[in-house]
């Protein structure tokens, strides 16, 4: 190993993070404010639903879309991240969600919906790579696990901000659409400077011979990575089903239409994953990932009972749940690549490990929604929940094991 000059930008940048530590938080307000984009539109689907009129399964497409924007994303924004700087990635993703804002606040059809939701897909890509990766980076050697912790954070508190902020103002105003979005520029707005300005880190000194590739990870973290995707995957794949049809459920079974109780719903499952984040944080990497799996498994019993029952009490139990399940998943496997990933591959790290999380969350929705429309609302929710529920006990079976060979 070759030793780094005083003048490294590398070594410049730790010793900067490590004498302002406020930095990374910055940094984490540029994840926080995508992520607030991301889920603003959840409460707002049941009016525009009404106003356009669009079926459950037309609905998850439009969920979906984000998620196809955020794994083609991810296939590219790691290795450019690691290779030509947090930065020259950063901004590119934050215009593009600037665009997708002003389609949110302008949408009249569903292919402005479809875009809208395609292009913060983009942008959140973006941000759990780069800007994830960002934050770490800020944070110092001296801060790994803290770091992890707040980029983990960053992006479930904008995750739950969003409808929250959507859900009040639809409340509140009766036509809320154009305000809540221009509340989000000017976030977003502020973001762009942010990124504009902190000393990010550069571009790695390699030659000429740079070439994209499939996203991957040192042969050395492969169990690492995978270890965090078997439960970040089912948990992500949970609160992905909440958001897309959740108010959908609320509307149609439980004949709650009131938008600031979706957006709450949604609000308070990002928070719980907000809050089980800081009570495991002094755990073992295995027992956060553990408690994440059966987080998961217990939100999908609650989510068929719910169901079954048209209980919505126990359908904001499971909510709450399913956000801890996906708290957990993301904090292990955060924390595992914070500990154990080389610098230079940290932000396709980060890409892989959402990659393997956000395929599920994108497909399971979406067939789920067809076969709600298809076969009725009890079979599509329950079947989804048993399958998620056997996914997420594989996955707690497949961390326990890797433990077992490493010990």
């Amino acid at each position: 190993m070759t030793s780094s000059s005083p003048a490294d930008p590398a070594v410049c940048l730790n010793s900067v993070a490590a004498a302002q530590p406020w930095r990374m938080w910055a940094a984490a307000w540029i994840v926080t404010a995508v992520f607030i984009l991301s889920n603003a539109s959840t409460p707002l689907y049941v009016r525009w639903q009404a106003e356009i009129g669009f079926s459950s399964a037309t609905l998850t497409i439009i969920f979906s879309a984000y998620i196809l924007g955020l794994l083609l994303t991810l296939l590219l924004a790691g290795q450019l991240s690691d290779r030509f700087g947090r930065r020259p990635v950063l901004l590119p993703g934050l215009a593009v969600a600037i665009v997708a804002c002003l389609l949110f606040a302008g949408a009249h059809s569903v292919a402005m919906l479809v875009m809208a939701r395609f292009l913060s897909g983009i942008a959140v890509g973006v941000a759990v790579s780069a800007g994830m990766a960002a934050v770490v980076d800020l944070g110092g050697a001296e801060r790994r696990r803290q770091a992890a912790l707040l980029a983990s954070v960053a992006m479930v508190v904008g995750a739950g901000l969003g409808p929250l902020l959507a859900g009040g103002l639809a409340l509140l105003l009766p036509r809320p659409v154009m305000p809540i979005f221009a509340i989000e520029l000017a976030i977003l707005a502020s973001a762009m400077l942010i990124a504009s300005l902190l000393p990010l880190k550069p571009g790695a000194k390699t030659g000429a011979g740079f070439r994209l590739a499939l996203p991957a990870v040192p042969r050395l973290n492969r169990v690492h990575i995978v270890s965090g995707m078997a439960v970040f995957g089912p948990g992500i794949t949970a609160t992905s089903f909440v958001l897309s049809l959740g108010p959908s459920l609320l509307s149609r079974l439980l004949d709650v239409t009131n938008p600031l109780i979706a957006g709450g719903m949604a609000c308070a499952m990002f928070l719980a994953a907000t809050c089980v984040q800081f009570l495991f944080r002094g755990c073992s990497v295995r027992t956060i990932l553990l408690a994440g799996a059966a987080a998961t498994v217990l939100s999908m019993t609650g989510i068929a009972v719910a169901v079954a029952t048209s209980s919505v009490i126990l359908l904001i139990v499971a909510s709450l749940l399913a956000g801890s399940g996906q708290g957990l998943g993301q904090l292990g496997g955060l924390t595992l690549i914070g500990l154990l990933v080389p610098g230079d591959r940290r932000a396709e790290a980060n890409a892989v490990l959402n990659i393997g999380g956000y395929t599920p969350a994108g497909l399971m929705p979406i067939a789920t929604g067809f076969v709600i429309d298809r076969a009725g609302l009890l079979v599509g929710a329950t079947g989804f929940a048993a399958a998620l529920a056997l996914a997420a006990i594989l996955g707690g079976l497949a961390v326990s094991k890797a433990a077992a060979d490493r010990s």
